[in-house]
């Protein structure tokens, strides 16, 4: 019999899903054990589903039903449960079938599959999640087509086959609808499974930011405490909703003037939200009683989880599997809180001090508190609101990516700001940061170099600067601290986006024009000479100046710089006011202001008033931009205008500001992954599969030289060969072999690729030659058994770069590409980018390294031929997307020429593929 502590039992079928309204559910494998189970959800499905399900009247099951429905082997019979509290709201198997549609085994690849789900339930998603993972579980086991017979009446179940993606057949035979489907993901299929990825978590994350009713459990009766502060908060800021207190030794009908009582269920009315704030120990027992009460999701103050040790983080994983086995939603735990600013719910589930933040377009993530609260209170000071606030602490459940779907959507944000310890899952990160910041500005300050204590999502093997270069792909602007997180925020918060780096500077001090046109400089900005009005200059100069400038077609941005006048007070105020007028004449591009010792202009320039409504979206099929690009801003106030205390800040911020705009426009070309014709990919798979064969599951393959020629090739990656020569007589018949001219180099580790070292020979014409360089090079480096001499053609001369492509297990493939040598290595020169890598992305990753002039004719040298080069990335981009058995690729040195290149030598690792990949179903993250 098959249980769940069975060696059998495929555990990693198990996950936790978010359902279409925002609620969670668990998906696993059905045991013997789930027999009363099984029954008890039977008994609560009508008989109209029970219809469809049987094609005639089914009231009950039977015992042998029972038995068939849960004993699999997990192989050819597979049956999933989604379930909340233990208890079954929807079932789904599969029967492998023959060509004849009886039941079969292997070789067949084609099963018959079959779903029910509780009517309660029923408009919930459950169904398209759990065809997402029976999917994923029949093609593990080898089968890649689904049959269905379906009712014609039930519709609802028609639109989940046909709403999937797959590519599918439909036909009508003897009553009833017959469906086949292709369980390759498709483009179409991968689509849809991101777009009710995308609504369900932001659904998750609305219902936690919008509750219409909000409980706060561990309320001291003396007013002191977490508990009493959050509950304070949550009535001061003037939460439009119904709040609740909850101590079990309360003995008034108020705490604080809240309604308390001394248990949830005692309420008596729906909760939405629930803030716990009692000990860890005793977390457990509140965590219940929510979810016996249908409460949607917690905010958990509590601390004394994984920041505390191991036993703390065993006992938040323990805490995670609790609140979703409830369907329930999790910030925290240690978390600082929550913040909604829309005027009709205005939240502060928060610790935060008063006063709570105005209204604003940013949205603000953060994992630590205390980085939250200094953020916050940043942006107070500078006059900056916020439309959201999430502090997610140890982020057992909830993540910044679950804030992006929710963000990205979301007409009140206009700038997302995220403080970030770890990237948990880089490649997701990635996906969902790129598609937000193709409408609006996705800023990362990113703390820790590794994973702290408490974080229960593993960060990632890559190096940070590996990390940043996937972001910058993904049009991400990442800045190295809170400072510069506020700083570019304000400035994609309050104004357009630059049409390109061309920077007026004007202001009252010709010192401060030239640090700020030399800090452009730095910056990669190309600034205009300093206009110097002189300190005598009154504010209607500066708004003469400022009109002019940002008349002019010479500059794509403005930046003034001023220091105090004799009586400070009096102009600041008119020196905000003359800056504001020049901005609304001439509308359109940005403008920020340096300021020394001047802070009275700060806050006159952030003064506004009420926040302005969003702008309105497209039209759909529209093919107008979305807000944001040059010429428009973000929704906030046209006169609002940021001031910095130093000319580095200022320019900085504006520099981000440029590079995320030049991103934008080009983002609005979508690349594309080419295809070519003479890519073998069954063969390359056939060969994965053999070489594969005899290697334990964990076991890692360094492919023999002509078994990596011979894959790469496969993908139309030709690798020069190399023979070898352990003696001088040896290479002399090699050389024969190839043809002169020759070289001769190295190949043992310790001097493999390192021609600096005097490990190769290079345009060896003859014999003669041969023989001297072969006694040169063992003279000098030691025996021919050590240094593993080859022979190999002589190829033009060119280039030399480094192509390679690597797997980390939380980023997924990524291609990476530098020129070769020492240098390059120790300045860290190397260019990365996500696989799969489209035309676009292979143009760029040659031209992002410091050293790219070189491949295109710096100082009087030819230009190399850069299209070929892309050529061959895209290629390997494709192979290691193709087959993820290929863990590893190293093409180095890559000789490129003026016509073609040449690939010297290859190192390819492979090894079993894990069960699930990218495009696996979607699931929540394990705890």
């Amino acid at each position: 019999m098959t249980t769940e502590s069975d060696p059998s039992y495929p555990a990693h079928w198990e996950a936790d899903v978010v359902l279409r309204d925002g609620g969670t559910a668990r998906i696993r494998p059905i045991t013997p054990a789930d027999a009363g189970r099984l029954v008890s959800f039977y008994e609560q499905v009508s008989d109209e589903s029970k219809y469809y399900r049987f094609f005639a009247p089914y009231p009950r099951l039977s015992d042998r039903d029972v038995h068939r429905f849960t004993h699999h082997d997990y192989v050819d019979r597979v049956g999933l449960a989604a379930t909340i509290g233990g208890e079954f709201i929807g079932t789904v198997r599969y029967d492998r079938i023959g060509a004849d549609g009886r039941p079969a085994s292997g070789p067949s690849d084609e099963a018959e599959v079959a779903f029910l789900v509780q009517d309660a339930h029923q408009g919930r998603g459950v169904a398209s999640a759990l065809l997402e993972h029976i999917g994923a579980v029949a093609r593990e086991r080898g089968i890649r087509r689904f049959a269905a017979e379906v009712l014609p009446a039930n519709t609802k179940m028609i639109k989940v086959f046909r709403d999937v993606g797959y590519e599918q057949k439909r036909s009508f035979e003897d009553g009833s609808v017959h469906l086949t489907l292709d369980l390759e993901p498709t483009a179409e299929s991968l689509a849809v499974q991101r777009a009710r990825e995308q609504r369900a978590e932001a659904r998750s994350v609305q219902r936690l930011l919008a509750p219409g009713s909000v409980a706060v459990i561990g309320v001291s009766r003396s007013g002191a405490g977490v508990g009493a502060a959050a509950l304070r908060n949550l009535r001061d800021s003037g939460f439009h909703g119904h709040l609740y207190a909850v101590n079990e030794e309360v003995t008034h009908d108020l705490l604080d003037g809240v309604r308390a009582y001394r248990t949830v269920d005692a309420i008596g009315a729906p909760v939405d939200l629930a803030v716990i704030a009692v000990p860890a120990d005793r977390v457990p027992e509140a965590v219940a009683a929510c979810g016996e009460h249908g409460v949607q999701g917690l905010v958990v103050l509590s601390a004394g989880y994984g920041e505390s040790g191991p036993a703390g983080l065993a006992r938040q994983r323990e805490l995670v599997k609790q609140v979703r086995s409830y369907g329930m939603r999790l910030i925290g735990p240690n978390a600082f809180g929550v913040i909604n600013t829309a005027p009709e719910v205005e939240l502060n589930a928060s610790l935060t001090p008063a006063p709570m933040p105005m209204r604003g377009r940013i949205g603000l993530f953060t994992q630590s508190g205390a980085i939250g609260i200094a953020l916050l209170s940043a942006l107070l000071r500078r006059g900056e609101g916020l439309s959201s606030f999430v502090s997610a602490g140890n982020r057992a459940d909830v993540s910044g990516n679950d804030i992006l779907q929710y963000w990205y959507d979301d007409e009140a944000t206009d700038v997302a700001l995220l403080y970030l310890e770890t990237l948990g899952n880089p490649r997701k990160f990635t996906r969902l940061a790129r598609r937000t910041a193709a409408v609006k500005p996705v800023v990362v300050a990113k703390g820790g170099r590794h994973t702290p204590a408490g974080h229960v999502v593993p960060g990632t093997r890559l190096p940070d600067a590996t990390v940043s270069a996937l972001l910058r792909q993904a049009g991400v602007i990442r800045v190295d601290t809170v400072t510069e997180l506020v700083d570019v925020g304000l400035l994609l918060a309050s104004q357009p986006l630059p049409a390109g780096p061309r920077v007026a500077i004007l202001g009252n001090s010709e010192s401060l024009g030239v640090l700020t046109y030399d800090a452009c400089l730095a910056q990669g900005l190309r600034p205009l000479p300093p206009i110097d009005l002189t300190t005598a200059a009154a504010p209607e100069d500066f708004r003469t100046a400022l009109a002019a400038a940002l008349a002019s077609d010479d500059c794509d941005a403005v930046v003034v710089t001023a220091i105090p006048w004799v009586s400070e007070h009096a102009l600041a105020d008119d020196l905000a006011e003359s800056l504001r007028e020049a901005v609304a004449e001439v509308p359109g591009k940005p403008v920020a202001v340096v300021h020394v010792e001047l802070g009275e202009l700060v806050e006159a320039l952030s003064a506004a008033g009420a926040p302005s409504p969003a702008p309105p979206a497209p039209a759909p099929g529209s093919d107008l931009p979305r807000p944001g690009l040059a010429g428009e801003g973000h929704g906030a106030e046209p006169d609002r205008i940021p001031g910095y205390p130093a000319a580095e800040r200022a320019v900085k911020a504006l520099a981000e500001a440029v590079r995320y705009g030049q991103w934008r426009r080009g983002n609005a070309e979508v690349g594309h992954v080419p295809e070519y014709e003479d890519i073998d990919e069954p063969g390359a798979a056939a060969q994965l599969a053999g070489l594969l064969a005899d290697v334990d599951g964990g076991a890692v393959l360094t492919l023999a030289e002509w078994d990596a020629r011979e894959l790469l090739a496969r993908y139309g990656i030709h690798v020069l060969p190399a023979l070898p020569a352990p003696s001088p007589d040896a290479a002399v018949r090699a050389a024969g072999i190839l043809g002169y001219p020759v070289a001769l180099k190295t190949t043992a580790p310790h001097l493999r690729h390192r021609a600096d070292l005097g490990g190769v020979r290079l345009d060896l014409r003859n014999e003669a030659e041969l023989r001297r360089s072969y006694e040169d090079l063992t003279g000098l480096l030691g025996k021919p058994s050590e240094l593993q001499p080859v022979v190999q053609t002589m190829v033009p001369r060119g280039v030399d770069t480094v192509v390679r492509s690597v797997i980390d297990a939380a980023a997924g493939a990524v291609l990476s590409f530098g020129l070769a040598g020492v240098a390059s290595e120790l300045l860290g020169d190397i260019a990365h980018r996500l696989v799969p890598a489209t035309d676009r992305d292979a143009a760029g990753l040659i031209r992002s390294i410091r050293t790219a002039p070189l491949l295109f004719g710096w100082r009087g040298s030819d230009p190399v031929d850069t299209p070929a080069l892309e050529e061959l990335l895209l290629r390997l981009s494709r192979l290691v997307d193709d087959h993820p058995e290929v863990i590893g690729v190293s093409l180095e040195p890559v000789v490129v020429a003026t016509e073609g290149l040449s690939v010297l030598s290859a190192t390819v690792r492979v090894a079993h593929p894990p069960a699930r990949g990218d495009l696996g179903p979607r699931t929540l993250p394990s705890y």
